[in-house]
């Protein structure tokens, strides 16, 4: 990873300088997608899957999880195998009744001193239904 800031000084002779900050990056966990999207129209059952997959050089064990909110989501943690590694889905279901737009994450506590908590967003949204 390679990063650039710009630093402004007093130095008439330099009175900008760039700083550049650089270095190895290690993955320490995949999270397929990224974030839940849960998107569907009001009645309609709404859910969504998210994969955790633990890198190899850092394992870990997911100890609690939990909703910064959780209003408009119920969420269930399962162990699982994916390409012959151990795994876990986090699986999501809507409970929000009415058309909108929502917003949350669910917080998964580790047990690695490295990353001891995780996040997954996830976005909402309801559309009512045409009438006919």
């Amino acid at each position: 990873m390679r990063k650039t800031a710009g630093v402004y000084t007093n130095d008439k002779k330099r009175p900008q300088q760039d700083l550049v900050i650089s270095g190895q990056v290690e993955k320490f966990v995949t999270i397929r997608p990224q974030h839940a999207n849960m998107r569907g129209f009001v009645g309609d059952s709404v859910k969504g899957t998210v994969t955790i997959i633990p890198e190899k050089k850092y394992p870990f064990k997911i100890l609690n999880l939990r909703a910064k909110d959780g209003k408009y989501i119920k969420y269930q943690l399962e162990e699982t195998k994916e390409s012959n590694t151990f795994a876990y889905k986090l699986n999501i279901e809507n409970l929000k009744t009415d058309a909108g737009r929502y917003y949350d994450s669910i917080i998964l506590e580790t047990d690695s001193k490295i990353r001891p908590q995780l996040s997954v967003r996830v976005y909402g949204y309801l559309r009512p239904r045409k009438l006919e």
